[in-house]
């Protein structure tokens, strides 16, 4: 597999459709860390990020014979992971989570001080979600740690690299409208 890293993606889809099982690792070491940093950007949980990542390849696998644009299979594989991601998200929201129940005040915590934090944690998260899915998506990205290069998320979300903290910006500001215009201060 030593010469796979000057094979165009194009070529790797052909191979791989030919059957060549080398062609397929190559083209799964090429885009496995854009996948799980997706992943890590929208703050997935390890075992969810590992189902997203391995649905996204096998999306892949179900859709390669359909590919249109063979050469442009990493922004293929790119906006299958962000959408896997976003049904994930959907999906855990729909779901009581049991582990909640750690949440709970210890006793060396007061009762009030604990339920004016979720409460105020709760107003954020509203206000972050009307925000919208571009500025969400992108702040979800930003606020990975380690934070993602502005190259990977310009490729993430199809987004210029000079747009990115401009957009940030106003995200920011907006969600700063939403909070103090909030029934909750935070």
């Amino acid at each position: 597999m030593a010469g796979w890293q000057d094979t165009s993606d194009e070529d790797l889809v052909k191979r791989i459709r030919a059957g060549e099982r080398d062609a397929w690792q190559a083209l799964v070491r090429r885009y496995s860390g854009r996948l799980w940093a997706v992943a890590r950007g929208m703050r997935l949980r390890p075992d969810d990020a590992a189902d997203a990542v391995q649905t996204t390849w096998l999306r892949l696998v179900e859709r390669l014979d359909d590919l249109r644009e063979p050469d442009r299979v990493g922004g293929w594989l790119t906006t299958t992971m962000r959408r896997q991601c976003l049904d994930t998200l959907a999906r855990r929201q729909r779901v009581i989570d049991q582990d909640r129940f750690d949440e709970l005040p210890g006793p060396s915590e007061p009762l009030d001080r604990h339920l004016l934090r979720t409460e105020r944690d709760a107003a954020l998260w509203r206000a972050f979600r009307s925000l919208g899915p571009r500025c969400e998506t992108l702040l979800r990205l930003l606020l990975a740690d380690p934070p993602p290069s502005y190259a990977l998320v310009s490729v993430t979300l199809d987004m210029p690299i000079g747009s990115i903290g401009p957009t940030r910006q106003r995200c920011l500001a907006r969600l700063r409208e939403v909070l103090a215009a909030g029934p909750y201060p935070l």
